[in-house]
């Protein structure tokens, strides 16, 4: 294979494609990493971006084929399209940035429609041409050797393809900012299409003049990058692209805000919610000593400060947040704080450690990697650590007078989660609903025990009973639905209630979308043939798997932003050798579908198997096993079902569409149909379903 791989990079076309892989892997990884720091990090949205890729690609793909009929392919028309798609990711980039606050109001949620609209719109230009191109070079390789096989151009791709991966993965997400690293990224395709310029006979003069002004473009990019993320009103005060998240510190006169995934979440000037978040569940005990805080709230360690505590363990994931948070003055640094930069799950299933108070600062339950913090497993976790006058609190979105539908069974859907592992739930009213839960008798009378241990407020003793009347108290109670279901990690039923209350909050709803791709769908696949629709389920297999790996790294690790990069190199990075190995050995080409089919089906079953028995202890190293044993299988079926259909452009056109189209299908389908509504096993079960249907049309064709 390597001698292969080696004979072929001689060619400058060939050259051009590697490139062209890592640009637009390491491009794609970093519109996601955008997007989710732009729009809340939720998984739908990074499911909505994998589509809008793959089906803009396959698009793509085919334009190339009607583009190719019209006017015959030639090398200096790719070395122009490889130049543009050199420096249109630094304008895909800002653009994101600058339109994210002229469409929307700043720090606003926005709704499914709108962000796949604006997702959709933005990535279009790019992902067209990454699809035109692909099947483009091969044409062009087929103008002078017209055998050329297509499978070839296939593992040169996902040769690059996988470089930009691990380049983005182990290099470039540690040490430099988005713009840095897409000039990094594009420095090898800027010198091939240099090199391409040359072998198309221009000259080297002009050459050298176009490959100038690309990179003049990537170099203004960096210049001007956090201009391009500086706030509409007061100013950047600090900027930081961690292994986590991004990071920003907006100022406004005094205030400093943090804002995290696009939206404010930290302020030094809310004392309200820090007394709120201290006083509510530290009130209720006699002596707290030992106290847990994941993640804060600004001030609060000046509330914790008023009860002496012995310790304060305050775990925060991401050590740059922490730091920067001390640094301007969002946390006071007191006696008996121990910072703890690990997941807060992750600590307390490996601590000894038992407190008298663990206290939840966390956003709604909008990713997987916060839904994990409200599970049954995890109350179960937080049981164990606690003294047995011990007490849970943490704090959802409030209500004003009416509790919406989808709210009232998100909050009920808690209570029902928190009441199997503690014998008193209590309930407070506001801005934000307070939950209590402990072993011991909740108290209601919040400023009378405050007073009684000689601890003096601001918001509280002044406020709290004008807000907070049994009446209202009593109420919010009355509307918890018993029936409502219990959350698991496994069965994410808070995200499926979240998902709902996304469209509900903007007046929509999800199934006519989930119609209209469905509808799609199948008047696509009623007009394919057999080995299409082998390569299409093949790709929703494919991508599919990659989002139920995605979404159950989530469960078990809680921090896909910095492991995405990986996840995605190592569904890559499997179809090179299952490609090259289904090109040179797949000689019974209808029996090698099968047999791959039947595989792909039990390789799925092994995960399902999986989910249910490990006991949330699957290590990351089975995940990416796992990943790349499905990957080489389906990058197996590609060159096979090429030679079974006969190796001419329009059939790999053909192929290359149908194994997009699938993907972008399965992308879609598996992480807004399938999986908030029936949980990660029934869509791996809906997996199996549709590769069983591959596999008799395969068994049964004549």
């Amino acid at each position: 294979m390597f001698n292969i791989l080696k004979r072929q990079s001689s060619s400058p076309i060939l050259l051009v494609v590697v490139a062209t892989g890592i640009s637009s892997v390491v491009t794609q990884l970093l519109t996601i990493r955008e997007f989710l720091a732009q729009f809340q990090g939720n998984e739908f949205v990074i499911a909505l971006i994998l589509f809008s890729w793959l089906i803009q690609g396959g698009i793509g793909t085919y334009l190339s084929q009607l583009f190719s009929k019209i006017i015959a392919p030639t090398s200096n028309m790719l070395a122009w399209l490889s130049l543009i798609i050199a420096g249109l990711p630094t304008f895909q980039i800002i653009l994101i940035r600058e339109l994210r606050d002229v469409l929307f109001i700043h720090g606003s949620s926005v709704g499914f429609y709108q962000t796949f609209a604006f997702i959709f719109l933005t990535t279009t230009p790019y992902a067209l041409l990454i699809g035109f191109v692909l099947p483009y070079s091969l044409f062009v390789l087929r103008t002078s050797s017209p055998n050329y096989p297509g499978s070839n151009i296939y593992m040169t791709d996902n040769l690059g393809d996988i470089a930009g991966g691990a380049l983005f993965s182990f290099f470039l997400v540690y040490f430099f900012s988005p713009l840095k690293s897409l000039l990094i990224s594009n420095l090898l395709l800027l010198a091939a299409t240099y090199y391409l310029f040359k072998y198309s006979g221009i000259r080297r003069a002009f050459s050298i003049l176009c490959t100038a002004l690309i990179m003049a473009v990537l170099v203004l990019g960096i210049v001007f990058e956090e201009k391009t993320l500086s706030p509409p009103e007061g100013r950047l005060a600090y900027y930081n692209e961690s292994k986590y998240g991004r990071i920003e510190i907006h100022q406004d006169r005094e205030q400093y805000t943090l804002i995290g995934d696009g939206i404010p979440i930290f302020s030094n000037q809310n004392t309200s919610i820090a007394e709120e978040t201290i006083h509510y569940p530290l009130s209720q005990l006699s002596d707290p000593r030992h106290i847990l805080v994941i993640s804060s709230e600004g001030n609060i360690m000046e509330e914790l400060e008023k009860y002496h505590p012995e310790s304060i363990d305050y775990v925060e994931l991401d050590p740059d947040l922490s730091d920067v948070l001390f640094r301007f003055g969002l946390i006071k640094k007191i006696r008996g704080l121990n910072v703890i930069n690990q997941d807060g799950r992750a600590y307390l299933a490996n601590s000894d450690k038992i407190y008298d108070a663990i206290i939840l600062n966390l956003p709604e339950p909008e990713t997987y990697q916060i839904n994990r913090l409200y599970t049954d497993s995890f109350y179960a976790i937080v049981k164990k650590h606690l003294s047995p006058a011990g007490i849970l609190s943490f704090s959802m979105e409030g209500y004003d007078n009416y509790l919406a539908e989808p709210q009232r069974q998100k909050i009920s859907s808690v209570y029902n989660t928190l009441s199997r592992h503690f014998k008193n739930v209590l309930l407070l009213p506001g801005q934000n609903i307070y939950f209590l839960a402990s072993q011991s008798s909740l108290k209601t009378d919040i400023p009378d025990s405050l007073n009684r241990k000689g601890i003096s407020t601001s918001y509280v003793s002044s406020y709290y009973y004008g807000n907070l009347t049994d009446d209202r108290i009593n109420q919010l109670k009355e509307l918890i639905d018993k029936f409502a279901p219990i959350n698991t990690d496994i069965y994410p039923q808070l995200m499926r209630i979240m998902f709902m209350q996304w469209f509900a909050k903007f007046s929509t709803s999800p199934f006519l979308f989930i119609i209209i791709l469905t509808a799609l769908s199948l008047i696509y696949l009623v007009r394919i043939t057999k080995e299409e629709f082998v390569l299409f389920s093949t790709g929703c297999m494919a991508m599919g798997t990659e989002i139920l790996i995605i979404f159950a790294f989530q469960i078990f690790y809680g921090y896909i932003y910095l492991k995405i990069g990986l996840i995605i190199t190592i569904f890559l990075a499997g179809l090179l050798p299952g490609a090259w190995i289904g090109s040179r050995y797949g000689s019974n080409k209808k029996t090698s579908l099968v047999i791959t089919d039947a595989i792909l089906i039990l390789l799925t079953g092994i995960l399902i198997m999986a989910f249910k028995q490990a006991d949330y202890e699957i290590p990351l190293s089975a995940f990416l096993l796992y990943g790349f044993i499905v990957s080489m299988t389906c990058g197996y079926q590609f060159p096979t079902a090429l030679k079974l259909i006969g190796d001419s452009n329009p059939a790999v056109t053909k192929l290359f569409s149908a194994d997009l189209i699938g993907a972008a299908a399965g992308t879609l389908l598996i992480s807004v149909a399938v999986i908030p509504y029936f949980g990660i096993i029934w869509a791996a079960a809906g997996l199996i379903g549709l590769k069983i249907i591959s596999l008799v049309i395969m068994a049964t064709k004549s």
